[in-house]
């Protein structure tokens, strides 16, 4: 559960494409829109600040690169990392080295409050692609506790939804959530960070 200051806060979201939230939405909101919505009209925090970083294709390595642009700079009070979709495309040969860079970035980044998000699942079709996916998916929840980082576990929730079934119903493509999959997105990292739920527009 994230602790909510009555100062203004910084609230950091990096990631992907997913985070980032383009194309596969048809102009919807992002599910990090969506928690924007909460934060700053919906919990009346209106100075608080909320940064998308979130870059399409990127994988782990590449955000901890590009570390300061991306979130340093900011000096978050909460950061929150969902990566992993396009890491797990190399396979468990990969998994060390998404392991290693997400805990340097969680490292560089001592005294904030930590979010880390399983990636969602991905269609049937998606899984020759990412097959090993939910060892990813694993590891991030081995550091979420070695950390002790809020864990959004978009990966267990959407089995829970589609069990083997596929998925698409939620997604854009074999990947990326579509508008629903987003708002569903939205819904867990709101209930795991302790700050509600969503209001209805």
């Amino acid at each position: 559960m994230i602790e909510l200051s009555d100062q203004p806060m910084t609230w950091v979201f990096a990631g992907d494409s997913i985070t980032q939230a383009v194309l596969h939405t048809h102009g919807a909101r992002g599910w990090v829109e969506h928690v924007h919505e909460r934060i700053r009209w919906q919990l009346d925090r209106l100075t608080d600040i909320v940064v998308n970083t979130g870059v399409s294709g990127w994988r782990a390595p590449a955000v901890l690169a590009h570390y300061h642009h991306l979130i340093g700079r900011f000096a978050p009070d909460v950061l929150s990392i969902s990566l992993g979709t396009n890491d797990a495309r190399a396979g468990l040969a990969g998994l060390d080295e998404f392991s290693t860079a997400m805990r340097e970035i969680i490292a560089r980044t001592p005294g904030t409050q930590l979010v880390l998000h399983t990636p969602v699942l991905v269609s049937i079709a998606g899984q020759a692609a990412r097959g090993d996916q939910p060892a990813y998916c694993q590891a991030v929840r081995e550091i979420a506790a070695d950390t002790g980082a809020v864990l959004v576990d978009h990966e267990a929730y959407w089995r829970a939804e589609f069990g083997e079934d596929d998925p698409i119903g939620w997604l854009d493509d074999p990947a990326h959530p579509n508008p629903l999959g987003h708002r569903r997105m939205a819904d867990l990292s709101l209930k795991a960070m302790g700050l509600g739920e969503l209001d209805e527009l």
